[in-house]
């Protein structure tokens, strides 16, 4: 079994300008953050992301990095609506294909399953389509003759996910209550690119938690980072919940450039994931 470690320098060093990427998690829940600021102290632009959005949306728009965003919402869940992309969608600073949660699913799932779309009744009749207008329908082959919405496959050239346990080949496991839809994600991209809270080997797995945690295997992940508070300030259960005080702090910086521009240099621009630890040690954080 080949050895997929890897540095968070790395995994950027695999992406490119004008990709599109598919981002893990959900809301503010086990997003990849390590692997988000990694891209945000790169060169990269004009990416496309793919994701059920937290704070990996409003981060990516502030940066000037994104330049769409493709959700089914964009939530910090304890604050409602993610602040940063409130205020780039409000400014008309990035484009973006607005979706409600099942259709945004059923673009993942047609990824996944290599075909070019999945027929769903999801926004018949909604703004969906209004907002949306490159969303076609078509008309069942049977003779029923129902009109219904074909939801085009996302076209990802990478995902990355943030999982609790991995090993070094790329087997993922969830410890938490819920894998959201990552892996879809991963069985969606060409390269998926897995930041963890520990690599462990890979006989250790029953002794974190049942077989059912283990839904990634290794065929679809292309690389590992091992990131301790690698999902932070977002919460990676149960190793540690949301970091709400932090939480607060960047949301209120989408008021406030001055604010905004402290919590870069604090918290964005520092050289890795290991100082942006020390620097949260530093301050009592998680």
């Amino acid at each position: 079994m080949p050895d997929k470690r890897m540095t968070e320098d790395e995994v950027v060093a695999e992406l490119s300008d004008g990709m599109t990427i598919g981002i893990g998690g959900w809301g503010s829940r086990r997003k990849p953050m390590s692997l988000v600021r990694a891209i945000l102290r790169s060169g990269l632009k004009d990416l496309t992301i793919v994701t059920y959005g937290g704070p990996e949306v409003g981060l990516l728009a502030a940066t000037g990095k994104m330049r769409k965003v493709c959700y089914g919402f964009v939530s910090l869940d304890s604050i409602p609506l993610e602040p940063h992309f409130r205020k780039a969608r409000q400014a008309g600073s990035i484009e973006f294909m607005e979706l409600d949660e099942g259709a945004f699913y059923l673009g993942l799932m047609a990824a996944a399953h290599r075909v070019p779309f999945y027929p769903t009744r999801a926004g018949l009749g909604s703004d969906m389509l209004t907002m949306n207008p490159e969303l076609r329908t078509v008309k069942s082959p049977y003779d029923d003759g129902e009109e219904l919405v074909a939801m085009p496959a996302f076209e990802l050239d990478a995902a990355l996910l943030h999982m609790n346990r991995v090993d070094a080949g790329g087997n993922c496991q969830f410890l938490g209550p819920d894998l959201f839809f990552d892996d879809l994600f991963a069985m969606a991209a060409p390269k998926v690119f897995v930041s963890a809270e520990q690599v462990i080997p890979t006989e250790d797995f029953a002794a974190h938690g049942p077989v059912h945690t283990l839904r990634i295997p290794r065929m679809y992940v292309t690389g590992v980072v091992e990131a301790p508070l690698g999902a932070h300030f977002t919460e990676c259960p149960p190793d540690y919940g949301r970091d709400e005080a932090f939480q607060r702090e960047y949301a209120a910086t989408a008021r406030d450039e001055e604010a905004w521009a402290t919590f870069k240099h604090d918290w964005l621009d520092l050289p890795s994931h290991d100082e942006y630890r020390a620097r949260l040690a530093s301050r009592g954080g998680n």
